[in-house]
């Protein structure tokens, strides 16, 4: 199927379909966003944005949702580029959120693989990323999918009021440059 990959069997059940994201997932993805900032350990962000802001801010190329067998959205990731300088053409930033119902499911492996995929593909070298020190599950899903840690920005911004530092990670492809 064009367009479409296959997740892994999670006890013997498909955990996700992947697909590209579309504005047709836009209720869904910004419900599922809403949710890891409602937690407070996913994001700086105190409110997602409109449909039409991450729709431009995002990499239509490297956004992906899974859906589960019934259509519904598991999870999301999307890419943005880091800078306009030509130096920087195969550096992303990417972000990438499961509802909380699907967590634990292998979801975000899946979509991270897909992300990997794709921008392997377009010549991408590196993804990066941002993770408060906090959220452990997603560091740990990071370093699996071949991520490392590059260093931690202490207090580089306040968050209610409060200064987090976020640690910065780096998977570097090993078959591009």
């Amino acid at each position: 199927m064009t367009g479409q990959t296959q997740g892994e069997a999670v006890g013997g059940v498909l955990s996700a379909v992947v697909v590209p994201l579309t504005a047709e997932h836009a209720e869904q993805v910004l419900a599922i966003y809403q949710a890891g900032i409602d937690e407070g350990n996913a994001t700086f962000e105190t409110s997602p944005p409109a449909w039409e802001a991450l729709d431009t801010a995002k990499l239509p190329e490297h956004r992906f949702v899974a859906l589960d067998e019934s259509g519904a959205v598991l999870g999301w990731v999307a890419a943005s580029r880091v800078s306009d300088r030509c130096a920087y053409a195969g550096v992303v930033e990417h972000s990438v959120y499961v509802h909380p119902s699907a967590r634990g499911r292998g979801i975000a492996s899946t979509l991270l693989r897909a992300l990997v995929d794709s921008t392997e593909k377009a010549g991408i070298w590196t993804i990066q990323s941002g993770i408060f020190p906090e959220n452990t599950a997603s560091l740990a899903v990071h370093r699996r999918a071949g991520f490392r840690v590059i260093g931690t920005r202490e207090r580089i911004g306040r968050h209610h009021g409060v200064w987090r530092d976020v640690i910065l990670l780096e998977r570097r492809s090993p078959l591009i440059g």
